[in-house]
């Protein structure tokens, strides 16, 4: 399993660096600036201790061309439990990533990673987290769907679904 994780990382991380490699050259006119979004996420939970996850989140995104972008993603994420043995698990995630548009198209790539945070519950724990996901973007809205690994959570991952709505700054 964690060399099938190693192999998705590298081969987003691939996809994003090729789907921008010509595109730089013609894009020195572009007017770099920052987006910020809020989005909602909901999915199901690939461990069997938890039911589902949801949560909201703030992403600040700025643009380095008309392809590419840096992000900061932070917010909360609510892993809700099964059984009476577990406890609900609220969760922070603080990431930092890369979103890549596919030929200057709508859709596109993205690659985050960071740490959670356990916030509820007695959870005291800290959790390393990558998230490759694929979505599509226009001037408002950003849909996307995600796996996100929060492993040292009971070995858990969120696929999940993000709803957004964003704007320039």
């Amino acid at each position: 399993m964690k060399l099938m994780k190693r192999f998705l990382i590298a081969a987003v991380l691939l996809v994003a660096g090729g789907a921008n490699a010509q595109e730089t050259i013609t894009d020195n006119n572009y007017d770099q600036g920052f987006r910020l979004g809020f989005g909602i996420n909901a999915g199901g939970v690939t461990n069997d201790a938890f039911n589902f996850a949801f949560g909201g989140d703030v992403r600040l995104q700025y643009d380095l061309s008309q392809d590419t972008s840096l992000t900061l993603t932070t917010g909360f994420t609510n892993l809700f439990a099964k059984e009476n043995e577990f406890k609900d698990l609220g969760f922070i995630p603080v990431k930092a990533g890369f979103k890549a548009f596919i030929n200057s198209s709508p859709f596109y790539v993205m690659g985050e990673t960071g740490a959670g945070f356990a916030v509820t519950n007695g959870y005291d724990e800290t959790t390393f987290i990558w998230s490759p996901g694929v979505g599509y973007a226009n001037d408002f809205i950003d849909l996307s769907v995600r796996y996100e690994d929060v492993d040292s959570y009971y070995d858990s991952g969120i696929i999940a679904l993000r709803l957004a709505y964003g704007f320039k700054l």
